[in-house]
């Protein structure tokens, strides 16, 4: 697979694909649009995200703000007038694609809307789009996705099974080339009891395609965890200033923060291995003196036939293994033993 303009193919075994999800945290500014790729490049992470919309396409006058968005920006009237704050030009997502190639940093985008979708693929000519969780209802938008012969990243908070697989079928329907589920719990934040992390293997197991996590809980321990089980990708919200005025700051981790989140998942990643059970090499010095071999349990004479009241088990393992002491009991020593000198095959007739 090559998704998001680089080679990142969210498979098995690959190491998992960090998303910083700028999103609206710019506040409309594309300055701090610009601190904020810098932030995500000095953190380490891979694809930093940002939200393409025309808000009167997507968002009707009459839609209120979320509980969420009331608390986070109470003086805005309705989702409209909230979003419409929020858009970004095209000439600044330009300028920001530019960016992000300059700083090395992969560039991924959440589409919203016709106009945003054809902005995307015909000007900036991206290869691959986010599809935020509010739109896996949205199946005659998801067939238009499909149909520009796009990779596609799908979120899928508040969905049940069911509507996830019509989904899957719209995108492919239309002709969606690649796909990466990212399960999701669209709250924010989202309570840890309620994050349901074995739901990825479920859509794994469903879909048959690489699954990762959306993470909207505070902290980082869910990523961690998510990462343990295997995510393909993790995708946080991160911010300059959680004090800063919009409705996802709140929700968003800190540039310290970030590093931290960037930095447990590469140790998550690297913990799991390749799955073969076998020493590792920082064991191997370690192994002669933590387990046992067979030793002279007292001074022992040449010609002494071996019984088991002659024999202990103790360390290093420097005689021979615990498993064969049934091979050697009966045997005659070819020298002589001094009391916890180890039991070689060579000291035996």
């Amino acid at each position: 697979m090559d998704f998001v303009s680089r080679n990142y193919a969210f498979a098995d075994g690959d190491p998992t694909v960090v998303i910083g999800e700028i999103g609206v945290n710019h506040n409309g500014d594309p300055a701090l649009a610009r601190r904020l790729v810098d932030v995500a490049v000095e953190a380490g992470v891979d694809i930093v995200k940002f939200q393409v919309f025309k808000s009167e396409n997507e968002i009707s006058r009459f839609a209120a703000l979320t509980p969420y968005q009331q608390a986070t920006s109470p003086t805005a009237q309705n989702q409209l007038e909230l979003c419409k704050a929020l858009e970004l030009s095209r000439s600044s997502m330009h300028e920001l694609k530019r960016y992000c190639g300059e700083r090395g940093i992969a560039f991924l985008c959440s589409v919203f809307d016709s106009d945003s979708l054809a902005f995307l693929v015909d000007e900036l000519k991206i290869a691959t789009v986010k599809v935020a969780s509010g739109e896996v209802t949205n199946l005659p938008f998801l067939e238009e996705i499909g149909s520009r012969r796009l990779a596609a990243i799908l979120s899928t908070g508040g969905s049940t099974l069911a509507e996830v697989a019509a989904a899957v079928a719209a995108l492919k329907k239309g002709g969606c080339r690649e796909l990466v589920l990212l399960h999701c719990v669209s709250s924010y934040p989202a309570p840890a009891n309620e994050l349901n992390l074995r739901a990825m293997r479920t859509l794994k197991e469903e879909f048959r395609l690489p699954v990762g996590f959306s993470d909207h809980s505070l902290g980082i321990e869910a990523a961690i965890a998510a990462t343990a089980l295997g995510a393909a990708a993790i995708e946080k919200h991160f911010t300059l200033d959680r004090a800063l005025p919009g409705p996802d700051h709140q929700a968003s981790i800190e540039p310290e923060e970030l590093k931290r989140f960037v930095g447990a998942i590469k140790l998550a990643q690297a913990a799991l291995g390749d799955g073969i059970k076998r020493p590792a090499p920082s064991e191997r010095d370690n192994l002669p003196l933590i387990r046992r071999g067979l030793v002279a349990k007292r001074a022992l004479k040449k010609g002494d036939r071996l019984t088991r009241e002659m024999v202990e088990i103790k360390r290093p393992a420097a005689g021979i293994a615990p498993g064969d002491l049934e091979k050697v009991l009966g045997r005659q020593l070819r020298c002589d033993l001094e009391d916890d000198a180890p039991i070689t095959w060579e000291s035996l007739v």
